[in-house]
Parts: C-alpha cells; structure tokens; sequence
C-alpha cells in the first residue's frame, strides 16, 4: 500500500512540474516564441513548439569571473509561460531530456566535448575564441564548422516520457562566410 501511494505522489509532482511549462502555441509557432534577452554569457538556447518557455545554456563562471571547470554550463528555464520565473531543470529533463554529458578534452586550453544526453550523435564543443577570449558553443552543421545560437524542436503528439519529434532546427553563425546556417535533423 505504501509503495503505491509513494509511486502516485512521484507521478503526481511529475505531472505539476511538467504542466507548469505547458502553455501550447501554434504549429507554426516558432515565429511567436520569445528568445532570451540580456543574458550573460548566453551559449545558446532551447525553444520547442509545444511551449513558450525557453531552455538556456549559460557559460558558468566562478566570482573571478573563471570558467568553472567542474560544471562549465549552467542550464535553466527560463519560464515565459507564467512569471518570467528562472527554474533549474527538474530530474528527469536532466537526466533524459535536455541535460547533457560534458567531458574535458584538454585542462590547459579549457577546451572541452559535450552532448545532449537524448541526442549523444552531435558532439559539441565549448571553445575559447582566439578573436574575442569568449567561449562558445561549436558543432557542424551541414557538413561545416559553425558557432550554436539555437534549438528549435518541433514536438507533434506522443507522450511525456516519449514526444513525437518531427524535427529539430540547429541554428547558427558558418565561421568560413560568417553567415547563418540552418541544420534540420528528421529522427
């Protein structure tokens, strides 16, 4: 009887936590979706269509104003859907969802290799430009080298443990033309 109430209470918060984003826009909705503003040391961020809250990837600084190398990235909400509120991510969009596994490829240079922890076939790369000493978040995107801006995914029906994702937008900035680059990727 106890492990039953247990297993109704966990589902229970599962559900608070992951209503309290759920404010649907339109399909077409990526046009409507508000992107971040003023944040600093902003990587890149995370919009999806079945919500108007955005997930952001923040450089992690100590008080020196030094990359935190035990936790490089910061990841949050950023709750447009209600307040405006900042919230961490809960357990499961962690561990399942949007967190992601970082691994350090060189202590000297602070140069390291990440990927989402729902997607491990794009490998990330946290830089420090030598143009402006600022870090950023470097994949390829269509067969080129390219700075992350954002995440566009679009979600369709399926479930909470299992959404039907029709695609994700990769965003970013070419760095041979400088120019923007788009990357769909249909799972």
């Amino acid at each position: 009887m106890y492990k039953k109430i247990l297993v109704l209470f966990f589902w229970s918060i599962l559900f608070l936590l992951s209503a309290s984003f759920q404010k649907p826009i339109s399909k077409e909705g990526k046009k409507e979706l508000p992107a971040p503003d003023k944040i600093n040391n902003l990587l890149f961020y995370i919009q999806r269509s079945i919500n108007i809250s955005v997930i952001n990837y923040v450089l992690n600084n100590d008080e020196k104003g030094e990359l935190n190398i035990t936790e490089p990235i910061k990841i949050y909400w950023k709750n447009y859907a209600s307040d405006g509120s900042i919230e961490p991510l809960n357990y499961i969009q962690r561990k399942f969802a949007y967190g992601i596994e970082i691994k350090m490829l060189d202590a000297e240079k602070k140069l390291f290799c990440f990927n989402f922890v729902s997607y491990k076939k794009k490998k990330i790369f946290l830089i420090k430009s030598l143009i402006d000493n600022k870090y950023q978040a470097i994949c390829e995107m269509n067969n080129k080298m390219a700075i992350l801006n954002k995440i566009f995914i679009q979600i369709e029906g399926g479930s909470f443990w299992v959404p039907k994702i029709k695609y994700i937008e990769i965003s970013g900035k070419d760095f041979s033309k400088n120019e923007e680059i788009i990357e769909r990727i249909i799972p």
